[in-house]
């Protein structure tokens, strides 16, 4: 299956769900990629820059114990897509399920659990769990600015 931004969607466990991204003009799941539109714009050169751009947002957060991001990739929203406890006891997902993020999991450094970063055009989110996403916490959850 031929895709926008030239992933190798052959091997992808998500490829019977998956509608397409030339297909859907990159929209697989019903939502836009923020990859696809990247390459849309720009084709590659669009794509890095937005990337490093988004890259050096979550580096400038500062958050102890997290080590320098040199990477991100593209998430499915439902495998990313948490519940996160409020402090009044209500339990809310800040992600849409079926939308594409740029994003990545780090270990957090001298503990067992990970953080988890995703983000979109609007939105920066960090957060805290443990082994397979288990206790997730809010770091940070941010508007981004206009760029």
């Amino acid at each position: 299956m031929p895709s926008i931004c030239g992933i190798d969607c052959s091997c992808c466990s998500l490829k019977e769900n998956c509608h397409g991204c030339v297909q859907t003009n990159g929209s697989p799941f019903g939502e836009e990629c923020i990859a696809a539109k990247q390459y849309k714009r720009g084709g590659k050169e669009a794509f890095c820059k937005y990337k490093n751009a988004l890259i050096c947002e979550f580096n400038a957060l500062a958050i102890p114990d997290m080590p320098q991001i040199t990477e991100l990739c593209v998430l499915y929203g439902a495998y990313v897509n948490l519940e996160y406890p409020l402090p009044n006891g209500q339990k809310v997902r800040l992600l849409r399920d079926h939308a594409m993020y740029l994003g990545y999991q780090v270990e957090k450094k001298g503990s067992d659990r990970c953080y988890g970063l995703v983000a979109d055009e609007k939105y920066l989110l960090v957060c805290e769990y443990g082994c397979n996403g288990v206790d997730p916490q809010i770091i940070v959850y941010k508007k981004r600015q206009t760029h």
